[in-house]
């Protein structure tokens, strides 16, 4: 199937490593143009090179960015413009904020964690629209967590804000249906990386047993058995974000292996 993203000017947020990154390299090896952000100029040459080699396409720059920051988001997307072109395709992603119950967060922590996993979203989104109304056209996505479905212990930063961002796109998907932007949220479950890892170190810390343990317990609640593998994730966003979907919108999709057994 050819997917319709060859020349497509293809902006990822947090995509340096992880989700964000195996989504650009997916995108990549599609032939789109794509524009990585991250903090670290470090790992974003890492990122790119890796990516250009991998994929054998060229057109992959980046650019260096603090999603917290308001300017910075601004001078992203204009720096993406100038590499690549008005954008096409959003990918709206974020690290996650700390993990901790109600009792071990403070008005710091919640506000870091909305500039980071929401408004972040927001401002991306507010300066790509220009153009995608322009041109009758565009695909936005949103990376949150499986707790969009059902909270995740010990995760409340996450599972606030990331219900916030569906609460986004299916207002989103409504006002900018009649320009023929398509924006949904994906969810990862128990997906193979850093910050997956980082969370099993926490609970394994909390609980005092050992990291395989906490492994195989979390293993055995997803039905297909297994932690999924960033690229299993990257092939479902680039889908949704392609021309093969023309008319799926307002969605949020999980993809857990079937971990989460709300309908």
């Amino acid at each position: 199937m050819d997917l319709g993203l060859n020349d497509k000017s293809v902006l990822v947020l947090a995509s340096s490593k992880g989700l964000g990154k195996a989504t650009a390299r997916q995108f990549a090896a599609e032939g789109a143009r794509v524009f990585l952000a991250s903090r670290s100029k470090e790992a974003l040459d890492k990122a790119a090179e890796e990516i250009r080699e991998g994929t054998g396409n060229p057109n992959v720059a980046y650019g260096v960015c603090d999603i917290t920051n308001d300017e910075s988001i601004k001078q992203l997307v204009t720096d993406a413009k100038a590499a690549h072109g008005p954008i096409d395709v959003l990918i709206n992603n974020a690290g996650g904020p700390p993990a901790g119950t109600f009792d071990d967060v403070d008005d710091d922590n919640w506000q870091d964690a909305f500039e980071l996993n929401l408004l972040s979203f927001v401002r991306a989104i507010r300066e790509v629209l220009p153009d995608m109304r322009k041109q009758g056209s565009g695909h936005i996505l949103n990376f949150a967590s499986s707790s969009i479905k059902q909270p995740i212990d010990n995760l409340i930063l996450s599972n606030t804000f990331r219900a916030g961002i569906t609460g986004l796109s299916k207002s989103l998907s409504q006002e900018l249906a009649s320009d023929n932007i398509l924006i949904n949220t994906i969810g990862p479950g128990r997906i193979g990386t850093d910050r997956v890892d980082h969370l099993d170190s926490v609970k394994a810390e909390k609980l005092d047993r050992p990291l395989a343990a906490i492994r195989q317990e979390a293993e055995s609640q997803i039905p297909i058995g297994r932690y999924g593998e960033p690229e299993e994730f990257a092939k479902i966003a680039v889908f949704l974000c392609s021309e093969a979907n023309t008319y799926v919108t307002g969605q949020s999709l999980l993809v857990d292996g079937g971990m989460v057994k709300a309908l």
